[in-house]
């Protein structure tokens, strides 16, 4: 309340200005459109919003077949190098056992047993062959008169000799008088001393020995040659009888069977004392610092397996280098057989017959569009995947090439980034989309 001043003061009171000098009308029109905007956009928004829902609701009723995304297996198609390999069940062996056969036959008698563990050059079992024996016997008797035979050649040979070199020289003496006979006649007829006989009977003389001494000379040289000849036949057939006589004693030594390797008696082919024929195998050692692993894979890989490739043997969770050394050249039950020799470190405790996982790399390839291999390549036979976008999986034709144990070669209908299910593709009936829930 404003209550009343005294007339005095009145004429002091000063009056307070307001603002409505200032005041100015608003235009609404700009604040009217800037709502419209806000409206549209509200609206565009929320049709886009729809327009998703509708997209998605009818993705989800596209969808024929619906699968729970932990069933299955996604991977994603690469492009890089390309390892073709094959994988077998591989059993132990080993690359040395050695049978021993019977040289000769007789009878036998095994010094070790089945499973003892023997050295090189141990014995391992005798063999009495007394035919053996006798025959040797024979040929050792042959031998010695064949020794004593050059003996008696090689003194013929010297007395031989010298009864020729006896003729020579007497001949050399003859044909020396003859000329000296010569020379006096030849000095006696220039004085008229002898008749011309005499003179031209020791010129006969002189010529007649000179003759006799070149024949005796010539004939030497011919018998020495003939009994050279002689006595070296004499030799060698004294030698022939000594290889005869050598691989006789050979014979009978390898009757007491050595074991030729360190390691463990394997089988006995026969039993004790029990009568063998020759070459009758008789006992098999094995050697146990040396192990090849024997595998074998279908028929198909026949003609990619070669000598020399790489491999590797799986041995208590550990990788072992290996080589393909041999491979069968036949086929059987539709399997061939091969042998891994390990090309690097052996591994310890190995056993005969023991199960080891080994894979064979048959090619590898740089470049190659590739996936991870999984169940869905024996389920569609390598001609379907399902390609993955969000949560569909829609249904595409591929051709696959080369396989390996862990991957396969993709010709066509993928590219590089694709995501497929390489699970088993029963549950999807061959349906062109597959909806993936959580």
């Amino acid at each position: 309340m404003i209550s009343a001043l005294p007339t005095g003061d009145r004429e002091k009171v000063t009056r307070i200005r307001d603002t409505s000098a200032q005041d100015r009308p608003v235009d609404q029109e700009p604040l009217q459109r800037k709502r419209r905007y806000q409206f549209i956009a509200a609206g565009v928004g929320g049709l886009l919003v729809l327009i998703i829902l509708v997209l998605l609701v009818r993705n989800w009723l596209g969808a024929e077949v619906s699968i729970p995304l932990d069933r299955v297996r996604i991977a994603e198609v690469t492009r890089g190098q390309f390892t073709r390999d094959v994988s077998a069940q591989g059993t132990v062996v080993a690359a040395v056992s050695p049978t021993l056969f019977a040289v000769a036959p007789g009878t036998v008698h095994y010094i070790v047993q089945a499973g003892d563990t023997v050295k090189k050059g141990e014995p391992l079992a005798q063999i009495d062959s007394p035919e053996l024996k006798n025959e040797l016997e024979r040929e050792q008797a042959t031998l010695a008169s064949l020794e004593v035979a050059v003996q008696r050649q090689s003194i013929d040979t010297r007395r031989q000799l010298l009864t020729n070199q006896q003729t020579i020289d007497l001949a050399n003496v003859e044909i020396q008088a003859a000329q000296r006979e010569q020379r006096r006649a030849e000095d006696s007829w220039s004085k008229h001393l002898i008749s011309e006989r005499d003179y031209e009977k020791a010129r006969d003389e002189a010529a007649a020995a000179a003759v006799n001494h070149k024949h005796s000379v010539e004939n030497a040289e011919l018998q020495k040659e003939s009994l050279q000849f002689e006595l070296s036949a004499r030799r060698l057939e004294r030698d022939r009888q000594r290889l005869v006589v050598k691989e006789l004693q050979r014979r009978v030594g390898d009757l007491e069977i050595k074991s030729p390797v360190d390691g463990i008696v394997g089988t006995l082919a026969v039993n004790e004392r029990a009568a063998v024929a020759q070459n009758a195998a008789v006992i098999t050692v094995v050697d146990l610092t040396a192990f090849e692993v024997e595998f074998q894979v279908p028929e198909t890989y026949a003609d990619d397996l070669k000598l020399g490739m790489d491999a590797e043997v799986v041995y208590s969770t550990q990788k072992f280098a290996a080589l393909v050394s041999a491979v069968s050249p036949e086929v059987r039950s539709g399997q061939v057989t091969g042998r891994l020799r390990f090309s690097g470190e052996v591994p310890r405790g190995l056993r005969q017959n023991q199960r080891l996982s080994t894979r064979i790399v048959l090619e590898q390839r740089d470049g190659v569009l590739k996936v991870a291999r999984g169940p869905f390549l024996d389920t569609s036979g390598g001609r379907v995947a399902y390609v993955v976008q969000d949560d569909i999986a829609t249904r595409a034709t591929i051709r696959t090439g080369s396989t390996s144990v862990n991957e396969v070669e993709i010709l066509e209908g993928l590219s590089p980034g694709d995501r497929i299910i390489i699970s088993n593709l029963g549950e999807f009936e061959r349906a062109a989309t597959v909806r993936l829930t959580d």
